[in-house]
């Protein structure tokens, strides 16, 4: 689903923003790992965060 077709299950907002965070995701079992950063998909209207997506699941494995 494109961002712009998204609705808030909580308020019902349609406005979103695309963020990240600053700590990749890793495999437990490699600590060592560069891992993947994470896009998180943000309501503006309450802040829900509606979406967690994996930018590159191949770097997981």
């Amino acid at each position: 689903m494109n961002i712009s077709e998204k609705k808030c299950t909580d308020c019902g907002g349609t406005s979103f923003v695309q963020a990240s965070d600053f700590i990749n995701l890793r495999p437990l079992d490699k600590k060592l790992s560069i891992g993947s950063e994470r896009v998180y998909t943000v309501c503006l209207d309450c802040g829900e965060v509606v979406s967690i997506k994996v930018k590159n699941p191949e770097k997981l494995k």
